[in-house]
């Protein structure tokens, strides 16, 4: 079968596979990238088109290019989109693709090239947990990154762990765990059993392959999950279930193939009232004392847990847990009465080190800030006087100026008129340089001075010239290194509030498992 782009997306991005368009920071658009060359729901001449505030895109030019490359926009030809024209409107006459399918030809075509657009462009992506999060379709209230990240680390969930999800909802948490416990695709072993000869051989050990179990309440969710991962081909890998985990708990339907789904080594319940769902996560059968104390935490308004015992009774037990390994559990709950229930809930359960963790998430925005006139026209820097003795030559060039002016024309106002405007600034620009030149003073010796030199900086220069100067000394600076170097935090939070709580349920150890273990490591030797 095919890889999953999430775990597998190739150098290059490939027909019928979900790529990300990045418009922006923060703004992603997922599509399903499609060869067709007409596309039955646009009907674009340039085939199937992903329409964007920064322009159009078809998915010709999207198609076999590597991933990171800069997208430009393209100009589409909407002809075809007219589903009639205004003369076959008004006689009631075929639309333009019945006469196209007649073979009667129509303006625009199909196969149509794209044309590049003048402006707008995209990055072309590949999907991974985290863009995925910021992009899909939200259903319910989602897991963000910070959590999901610190969730799967203190569930120390690695290649071959299987882990078990309640309240699957929009699919961030599925994501992220389906490429934490990715450790292969279970049809591996059908294929490697077969030999060359047609022959099937049985391998003498299995391998366990890292796996999720979804389980989701709500059916029209969990349908639109299901094809969500079955379009991200990640379907080996996450089986979803359409279940109330309160009354049925998490043991799925025994097959040959899979008699003891799921044996978890983690769990992640993101649900109202986890403490219901708890009595299910035992390794052994409860006794009624416990089942009463457990009862008596719940609350009025949620599902009564000993509904669900009468078919627990009528059938063997079964746990949902790995025998061999402790689980850890992680809980997810927007609220403190909720910790409050589902940590007095494990306590009575037998789960340890049980603690509390609220993840309050916040991004920092680093730069360098450049200050001072040798930085004005320059992109990103603040033309303000960086000392004061730029802002004292800056006056007196000014001045100079200005007094340069005036003085000229008293001197030559019979002149003034007939010469212009032009001629008066031309007479003052060239009074002032002499003045300066003959005070022999240069600049560049204040602090943060330009490093033009003065005889092409002085007064007499237009604004557009001495920035034209400016950009062309930057040209061989180093502007990265120069400049203070500044952080500033986000001034709200973009996440929501939850607390998550931890725990651990150790395996069961019987007598024989001491005595393996003594004769393993022969402690009954000595």
């Amino acid at each position: 079968m095919a890889p999953s782009p999430f775990l597998d997306p190739g150098p290059t991005s490939s027909p019928n596979t979900l790529a990300l368009l990045h418009l922006k920071r923060d703004l992603l658009i997922p599509t399903i990238l499609s060869e067709s060359s007409i596309h039955s729901d646009t009907d674009y001449a340039e085939g199937k088109v992903t329409n964007t505030r920064f322009g159009s895109f078809p998915h010709s030019t999207l198609l076999n290019q590597p991933w990171g490359t800069q997208i430009l926009a393209s100009n589409v030809d909407t002809g075809l989109r007219a589903s009639k024209g205004k003369k076959r409107k008004r006689e009631g006459g075929e639309t333009p693709r019945e006469v196209e399918e007649d073979g009667e030809e129509f303006k625009g075509g199909r196969n149509q090239a794209a044309t590049t657009a003048s402006s707008g462009f995209v990055h072309l992506l590949p999907p991974t947990p985290e863009a995925w999060t910021l992009s899909l379709p939200h259903r319910t209230q989602v897991v963000y990154t910070p959590d999901y990240s610190y969730i799967l680390q203190r569930l120390r969930a690695r290649p071959g762990d299987r882990i078990i999800e309640a309240g699957a909802g929009s699919g961030s948490f599925t994501h992220a765990a389906a490429r934490a416990v990715f450790n292969g695709y279970p049809d591996a072993d059908t294929e490697s059993d077969t030999a060359q000869n047609g022959t099937v051989t049985k391998s003498k050990k299995k391998r366990k392959y890292g796996g999720v179990y979804s389980f989701e309440f709500h059916a029209p969710r969990a349908e639109q999950l299901q094809a969500e991962i079955s379009e991200h081909g990640l379907s080996p890998i996450v089986r979803i279930t359409n279940r109330d985990v309160y009354q049925d708990g998490f043991c799925l339907p025994a097959s040959p193939d899979a008699p003891t789904e799921p044996e978890a080594d983690c769990v992640f319940l993101d649900l109202p009232a986890p403490w219901l769902a708890l009595k299910h996560l035992t390794r052994t059968p409860l006794s009624a004392s416990a089942l009463r104390c457990v009862d008596s935490s719940s609350s009025p308004s949620t599902p009564n847990p000993l509904q669900a015992q009468t078919a627990t009774k009528t059938t063997s037990f079964r746990s949902p847990l790995n025998p061999s390994t402790p689980t850890r559990i992680c809980t997810f709950s927007p609220c403190i009465e909720q910790v409050q229930r589902t940590v007095s809930t494990l306590r009575q359960l037998g789960w340890v080190e049980i603690s509390m963790v609220e993840i309050l998430h916040r991004r920092l925005d680093v730069r360098r800030e450049r200050v001072g006139l040798q930085e004005e026209g320059l992109r990103g820097a603040n033309a303000s006087p960086a000392t004061v003795g730029e802002a004292v030559q800056r006056l007196r060039e000014v001045e100079g100026r200005f007094r340069a002016f005036h003085e000229l024309q008293k001197e030559d106002a019979s002149s003034a008129h007939g010469n212009g405007k032009e001629g008066v600034d031309e007479a003052a620009d060239g009074a002032e340089t002499t003045k300066k030149n003959s005070k022999g003073k240069g600049k560049g010796k204040g602090k943060g001075k330009s490093s033009v030199k003065p005889e092409t900086d002085a007064a007499h220069l237009s604004r557009q010239q001495r920035l034209e100067n400016l950009k062309l000394a930057a040209s061989e600076r180093d502007l990265f290194k120069e400049g203070r170097l500044v952080h500033r935090t986000e001034p709200e939070q973009k996440t929501h509030t939850s607390y998550l709580v931890f725990a651990i349920l150790p395996r069961v150890w019987t007598k024989e498992d001491e005595e393996n273990c003594r004769k393993k490591w022969e402690q009954d030797k000595k």
